[in-house]
């Protein structure tokens, strides 16, 4: 199975973290130096990734600008002798046609605005990408998805799961599974999936996270679903129906998962993702102790 397309929904408004989203994109916040959604087409990029497709929303083109090239910068690093700089941009930028971007217009949710994407992605499997979930590690969650996927049945789907408190699956999207891959240590068969299901009722403390390997036949499904939890088309109730004809796997990636669409997750992947900078780990340490009386 070649995964050659990856989805980003970028359309929502990023209310968890306002005021700071207010006008400018949740997805162009910064973790270190780069915006998240540069964070996360690199991890696409990695995984094999050929084609880049954002469903963008209103006040979003800041997104597709970034992924462009701005002449007037390039002219200034080139004047200035700012080789390092140059390099570092040449190796973010998207080629000629690698990107797409089309508009979810109406904010109904993570279904509705994978199904907005579905005649770019057209008739082969394709990987979705929360830009809001980062998982710090090497290779990338979505690497490791994609190395499973390659050894699976062509019509298989994926989804990235992570074990949660059980006192906490009420607030997930949760994995009914029964067992494992003979192959694959870390692939579980899904034969389930309850998005938020009541206090004490989960069937597993395996959530659903911002990472996906889907095939083509659940835009048919989208096409038709009905508006779920928060009045929203969910992408889990397509994939449940989903399920009832294609095999499910839920992979148990290696990595550290951030939650960058909330505050405190944001203030902890900027710590996370500095420490492992060698040019800021010293100094960000020293810091850290510093303001914590150690």
């Amino acid at each position: 199975m070649k995964i050659r397309k990856a989805v980003f929904p970028v359309a929502g408004l990023g209310t968890r973290v306002l005021p700071a989203t207010k006008a400018m994109p949740k997805e162009m916040l910064t973790i270190v130096d780069r915006p998240l959604i540069q964070y996360v087409v690199d991890e696409a990029r990695e995984a094999g990734i050929e084609h880049f497709i954002f469903v963008t929303g209103r006040n979003k083109g800041v997104i597709e600008d970034h992924f462009d090239r701005m002449f007037e910068l390039d002219e200034t690093l080139k004047g200035r002798n700012k080789t390092a700089e140059m390099e570092q941009l040449a190796r973010f930028q998207p080629g000629a046609g690698e990107t797409s971007f089309t508009r979810q217009q109406a904010p109904l949710g993570l279904g509705h605005a994978v199904w907005c994407a579905r005649h770019i992605v057209g008739n082969e499997p394709f990987a979705v990408v929360l830009p809001d979930e980062l998982v710090l590690n090497s290779p990338g969650a979505l690497k490791q998805m994609v190395d499973i996927a390659s050894g699976l049945d062509a019509n298989s789907n994926l989804v990235a799961v992570e074990e949660v408190p059980m006192e906490m699956t009420h607030q997930y999207g949760i994995c009914s599974v029964s067992g494992r891959h003979p192959s694959h240590a870390n692939a579980y068969s899904i034969d389930g999936m309850v998005e938020k299901p009541p206090k004490g009722t989960a069937p597993s403390n395996l959530s659903i996270t911002g990472r996906y390997i889907l095939q083509p036949e659940i835009f048919e499904i989208l096409e038709t679903q009905e508006r779920g939890a928060g009045g929203e088309i969910q992408l889990t109730d397509a994939m449940i129906g989903l399920a009832q004809n294609q095999p499910f796997f839920g992979v148990k990636f290696e990595g550290e998962r951030h939650d960058c669409g909330s505050k405190a997750g944001f203030l902890r992947a900027n710590i996370a993702y500095g420490l492992q900078r060698a040019d800021l780990n010293e100094t960000l340490r020293a810091d850290m102790l510093r303001y914590l009386g150690k």
